[in-house]
């Protein structure tokens, strides 16, 4: 199997410098970071009493909520699909 090239790249996110290698590119990861930095303040914006350490796993339990809610309604919109071609 050939290796996909892979890239490094440092991005900030909430105050940290995090170094990132991977094979996206680089403007991907770049808004990844971004949007992670902007739920971290957001959540922190609710709750100024928080740790770093409780905003980011707030951060990842939304995050991954959201994933979820959004691969079902993925699987919903393809069975919709499905019906209407069949």
């Amino acid at each position: 199997m050939g290796e996909e090239k892979k890239t490094r790249i440092t991005v900030d996110i909430y105050g940290q410098t995090y170094t990132i290698v991977g094979t996206d590119s680089s403007a991907h990861v770049r808004q990844v970071a971004t949007l992670v930095d902007d739920r971290m303040r957001e959540i922190r914006g609710m709750n100024p009493y928080l740790d770093t350490t409780k905003v980011a796993v707030l951060t990842a339990v939304n995050s991954v909520h959201d994933y979820l809610k959004l691969q079902a309604e993925k699987e919903l919109l393809e069975q919709e699909l499905k019906k209407l071609k069949g």
